[in-house]
């Protein structure tokens, strides 16, 4: 009876360090939030205690009271509807491109989409901040060659959050590019060659073949995106500050301005809490659309 009882803990006992961690790094922090989001907590006041007044839901409420707050979720909404979609269709058609040639230049190009996942993002900010420059920036030179008035890439409502989306997309598919093409390496030549010989042409193979294939990386690529495009904040911090006119501004930067900047913590931890709930909801509706594909 005891070595069947140390049989079962012994999984266990290896799982323990890595549930430790993910309790005091990530459970525990979410709780400390979500008390934090009940009372007025102010920076200035970390050192007594005693300042600390509960506030229950006041701190929601005068959320979604706050014109720049919602705001900053809608602007959201438009990073991630417009954001994620693009990620997707263009690193996968990239890894579906580069995975049909196998000689040296495919090879090289792989080093070529992934080099910006991995570049610092504020590195990056800062280049293309340059780029986008409205009198001095390639972009608007190039333009100027062939006529086009410039643009206020960083400087006009309406273009400030297409220029964030159009860097961010730059940068991101690189890595999910690298998903995409292990995944299809994966996927039996044997399937493409009976398929040819049922006189199937190229689009037909991708349609039938490559992407049913695909369906459990696809899942990941766009759960794992989703959650990040939530959280946008390095470009809009960097290059814009949340304007012009609050256009860029998402909603994990209004938590940092009114967290470090404003120093209204339970304010702050109310906002990213209502993020987390939000992110929470979309991975579960992802979860529950896969589990619906499964049983069809």
């Amino acid at each position: 009876m005891q070595s069947n009882f140390l049989k079962k803990i012994v999984p266990y006992t290896f799982v323990f360090p890595a549930l430790l961690l993910l309790a005091i790094f990530s459970l525990v922090p979410i709780v400390i939030a979500l008390l934090i989001s009940f009372t007025g907590l102010d920076i200035t006041g970390l050192g007594d205690w005693s300042q600390i007044k509960f506030v229950g839901l006041s701190n929601y409420l005068q959320l979604f009271q706050d014109n720049a707050f919602l705001q900053s979720i809608l602007n959201t909404v438009v990073y991630v509807v417009v954001g994620v979609p693009l990620v997707i269709i263009v690193s996968l058609t990239i890894a579906i491109l580069i995975n049909s040639g196998r000689n040296s230049f495919f090879k090289m190009m792989r080093l070529v989409f992934y080099t910006p996942s991995i570049t610092n993002t504020v590195a990056v900010a800062v280049v293309w901040t340059y780029l986008y420059n409205p009198s001095l920036g390639l972009f608007n030179t190039l333009l100027a060659k062939v006529g086009i008035a410039p643009i206020g890439w960083l400087t006009d409502p309406n273009v400030a959050k297409l220029s964030l989306i159009i860097l961010a997309v730059w940068k991101a598919v690189g890595l999910n590019m690298l998903i995409f093409l292990a995944a299809l390496q994966g996927v039996p030549r044997s399937l493409y060659e009976a398929a040819e010989l049922d006189g199937a042409n190229y689009w037909e193979q991708t349609r039938h073949i490559t992407l049913p294939s695909l369906k459990f990386s696809i899942f990941f690529v766009t759960v794992t995106t989703l959650i990040a495009w939530f959280q946008f904040f390095d470009e809009p911090f960097v290059m814009t500050k949340g304007g012009p006119l609050n256009s860029t501004n998402s909603v994990a930067l209004f938590v940092y301005q009114n967290g470090f900047q404003n120093s209204n913590f339970g304010y702050a931890a109310a906002g990213s809490f209502v993020m987390f709930v939000a992110i929470i909801v979309a991975t579960i509706i992802q979860f529950k659309l896969q589990e619906k594909q499964r049983g069809e």
